[in-house]
């Protein structure tokens, strides 16, 4: 049987397009086989919003050269839609492919094989309007699905490369959408994660859609029970929006509000489009009609001509907030960018402090949100257990990692816990 093995760099999006990809090659007789092993094709899904992503992405492709030297290697992604040009220079690249038309990589890698042929297919992806259908119909995890549900963004945040490595918004047909979430519920999955490059932006290319209508229609899937949102923007919270989530009991109480900044000078150079006035608004906003969500973040440190007031206000603006999980990034220049030819780029050292500050603040954060529900009755989904076979571990509604003492036979199913404990990163609870 022939072999292929797959190496994912990035986002969830990044992961659903690989899980997808091996999909196609299973149906073609191929056997999936770990990164590191000898195969007979290998796959690099790049990302490329850092240069150390680029980086690491030739790493990769080189060392699955070192592998099998008789290999096909197929690059695909952002790296090489940015940069085919610098990746069909990389020794031992056969096929080229950005990020459309990843649904032709088996028939390409057989005919780069065949013919021995180098292949790149990668498109002007500007004016690219279509949304290309990858679909997975056999979903390797056991209780929670992320179906895509858009791609492309048009916000052009000057620190950002994936405008241009994904090219305008393009929005997934509503009926498509239902049809997989129908059978991920005849699989008996439990959540539906919709994700995207720009989610919040779901329907603007398309005629009298949005995303709540996507949600509401997911709502009516029988089976399906939770339904969670990757991450948004801030402007997509208004009043009419939350009224409308909350009359659906199955969307999650948890939000990923996409942030980077808390100080408004410093947003207004990363090209957002919000104030901090707005973003604590749509917030507070989230937290009227759900008390208790979780409000998670992103946030990047050390961005040009960050100075210590400006990065001062961050923190006192995150504190603010109460966020129940910050992540931090440390500024990486992306070659390409308005960012990278910005005066004033901080030194490493500064951004490494910046970063664990902001770090110790954030896990302070989480405890707190975490202690909270101690005493509480919370549902949790259970899709995990250890190796010990002893506890199981799964995640409430708003994202809080729970473990229990009990055995594989709950994974998959939704339980009632009493929280008696927050220990590390975890709440610890039993069932009722």
């Amino acid at each position: 049987m022939k072999t292929v093995a797959f190496h994912t760099l990035g986002c969830k999006v990044n992961q659903y397009e690989t899980e997808a990809m091996e999909e196609l090659f299973e149906k073609s007789g191929y056997k999936i086989v770990k990164g590191e092993n000898f195969a007979d094709v290998y796959v690099i899904n790049t990302c490329t919003v850092t240069n150390l992503s680029d980086r690491k992405s030739r790493q990769f492709i080189r060392k699955a050269k070192k592998l099998n030297k008789d290999s096909v290697i197929a690059v695909v992604g952002c790296y090489s839609q940015v940069s085919p040009d610098e990746v069909a220079k990389i020794e031992g690249v056969d096929v080229i492919i950005g990020t459309t038309d990843r649904n032709e990589v088996v028939e390409l890698c057989e005919k780069a094989k065949d013919e021995n042929e180098k292949i790149n297919i990668v498109r002007d992806i500007k004016t690219y309007k279509k949304f290309d259908i990858i679909n997975i119909n056999e979903i390797k995890s056991k209780t929670r699905a992320y179906i895509k549900i858009q791609d492309g963004c048009n916000q052009f945040c000057s620190y950002c490369i994936i405008p241009y490595a994904r090219g305008p918004i393009r929005s997934r047909e509503y009926d498509d959408i239902i049809s997989e979430t129908q059978k991920l519920a005849h699989s008996n999955f439990k959540e539906i994660i919709l994700t995207g490059i720009h989610v919040a932006s779901y329907g603007k290319d398309l005629k009298d859609i949005c995303l709540i209508d996507v949600i509401k229609g997911i709502g009516n899937v029988e089976g399906i029970e939770r339904i969670r949102l990757s991450s948004i923007e801030p402007t997509l919270i208004d009043e009419d929006f939350m009224k409308e989530i909350v009359k659906i009991d199955k969307v999650c109480d948890h939000f990923h509000l996409s942030l980077q900044s808390g100080s408004d000078s410093v947003l207004k150079r990363m090209n957002r489009k919000y104030t901090t006035d707005l973003y604590k608004n749509k917030a507070e906003l989230i937290r009227k009609y759900m008390p208790d969500a979780a409000l998670t973040t992103d946030i990047i440190v050390g961005f040009p001509g960050e100075t210590e007031d400006e990065f001062k206000e961050t923190c006192d603006f995150v504190r603010d907030i109460g966020f129940s999980r910050v992540h931090v990034f440390k500024y990486s220049p992306r070659k390409g960018t308005p960012a990278e030819k910005y005066e004033n780029q901080i030194d490493g050292n500064i951004k490494n402090e910046r970063s664990e500050i902001l770090i110790k603040i954030g896990e302070e954060m989480s405890k707190y949100f975490r202690n909270k529900f101690i005493g509480l009755n919370l549902d949790v989904l259970f899709e995990d257990n250890n190796s010990d076979k002893l506890s199981c571990e799964g995640y409430t509604t708003n994202y809080i990692r729970t473990k229990i003492e009990a055995d594989d036979s709950i994974v998959g199913e939704i339980k009632t816990i009493k929280i008696i404990d927050s220990v590390d990163d975890f709440l610890i609870g039993k069932i009722i």
